[in-house]
């Protein structure tokens, strides 16, 4: 694992994975609409990338300047924006990437998306259930692109340093919260496995209370 480039790097769960893939030596790129929101890329000397995914034009230039085989990692999220990226920032990359030798990417949503919305409350869908139907749609688009994908649906994210007692699972109702930085120590398991290409997985820390 050379380079992993992380999209949604300024903040929140993409700021977790710079930390996160930074110290396991991997090299970083970071690319966010703001790079210069999260110190930490300038401070850790990262090649960084302005990007607005929503401009289709920006995305292929940022995906133009990868190198070749680099593994892709998106946490782009848009909860209430005026212009979500979460699906069409999301459909650009995804398109992008299909004509780049970057073809490697692990999508993070979160639960509630594709096959797992029946198992959101009503409350939960009225809060954020707009945000979780765009993700839905990307999932969607990813699904049928010829890229080596790998999607993982996080339960609540809190902030928090690898606990190492986050679990994976398959196709079973599963509630609950994670810390953002388990959830980047499990993408970078997803992303060491093979096996995990063509995947969807869910992911929650027993030990961590959601409320």
């Amino acid at each position: 694992m050379k380079n992993i480039a992380i999209w949604g790097a300024s903040s929140g769960l993409g700021a977790a994975m710079v930390d996160y893939f930074h110290q396991q030596g991997v090299n970083v790129i970071a690319i966010a609409r703001q790079p210069k929101n999260n110190p930490k890329i300038n401070d850790y000397q990262l090649t960084s990338i302005c990007c607005d995914a929503t401009v289709q034009t920006q995305v292929e230039a940022a995906v133009s300047k990868l190198p070749d085989n680099t593994i892709n990692i998106s946490t782009m999220g848009s909860f209430r924006s005026n212009i979500p990226v979460d699906y069409i920032g999301h459909r650009h990359l995804i398109n992008a990437l299909e004509n780049s030798k970057a073809k490697r990417l692990l999508l993070v949503t979160s639960l509630g998306c594709g096959d797992s919305w029946q198992y959101l409350s009503q409350g939960a869908k009225r809060g954020f259930g707009a945000a979780v139907r765009e993700k839905s749609l990307a999932e969607a688009w990813l699904q049928s692109s010829n890229l080596n994908y790998t999607i993982l649906r996080p339960g609540g994210l809190k902030d928090g340093e690898p606990t190492n007692q986050g679990q994976l699972s398959q196709q079973i109702e599963v509630h609950g919260a994670i810390t953002r930085g388990e959830v980047a120590r499990l993408s970078h398991e997803l992303l060491l496995n093979d096996g995990s290409t063509g995947q969807i997985f869910q992911c929650i820390d027993p030990n961590i209370a959601a409320y």
